[in-house]
């Protein structure tokens, strides 16, 4: 695969409705690193959590320089064409915040040229809006979703508490301004 190429990615959040998914293409000489920075600008993640691309039973992120038991490697220190390359793969698991446990599933698209002019990485396409952060993983976001349906002033104030957004609605998602993160991280990565 060459350098030059683009991959297409499919990216769907697991475990949660109504379906969260982005398709995006990066370039093959992507560090996992910048990959990591593209799903949270293409999903809508804060960027506060750890996070790990697993291949296999290898795991890439960046490593706790004070844990002597770690196994994971440095996500900065491998590019996504390579890693792929090496093992194979057609499916790579992404997981965001591993006490909530957001996992995704990458599938890896064809291979193409980049376009002229364009620049990458770039979101294709979003459908579904990300959960909010820090509401338990997919069990916290079911719970928050049915405490909307309950028109209790109770179960508004809890998810008010835990959210802050009385009106959250998960169909509710604005795909043009994730699309404009994707773009700020490819104008940063072109640099």
């Amino acid at each position: 695969m060459s350098a030059a190429s683009v991959l297409r990615l499919k990216v769907i959040l697991n475990d949660v409705k109504p379906r969260v998914l982005r398709k995006i293409e990066v370039p093959a000489d992507i560090t996992l690193d910048w990959l990591h920075l593209t799903l949270q600008a293409a999903f809508g993640w804060e960027n506060v959590h750890c996070f790990a691309i697993h291949c296999g039973d290898q795991r890439w992120g960046i490593p706790d320089p004070e844990s002597r038991t770690s196994t994971m490697r440095d996500a900065r220190e491998v590019r996504l064409g390579d890693l792929l390359e090496a093992f194979g793969a057609k499916r790579l698991r992404y997981v965001y915040d591993f006490g909530d446990n957001w996992e995704h599933t990458i599938t890896i698209g064809k291979a193409c040229q980049p376009k002229s002019g364009e620049l990458y990485p770039r979101l294709v396409a979003a459908e579904g809006r990300c959960p909010p952060e820090d509401v338990g993983g997919p069990w916290g976001y079911f719970h928050i979703l049915e405490s909307l349906k309950d028109p209790s002033p109770e179960q508004r104030e809890e998810f008010v508490m835990w959210y802050g957004e009385a009106d959250f609605d998960p169909e509710n998602f604005q795909p043009e301004l994730l699309k404009q993160h994707v773009m700020a991280i490819a104008q940063e990565w072109s640099e």
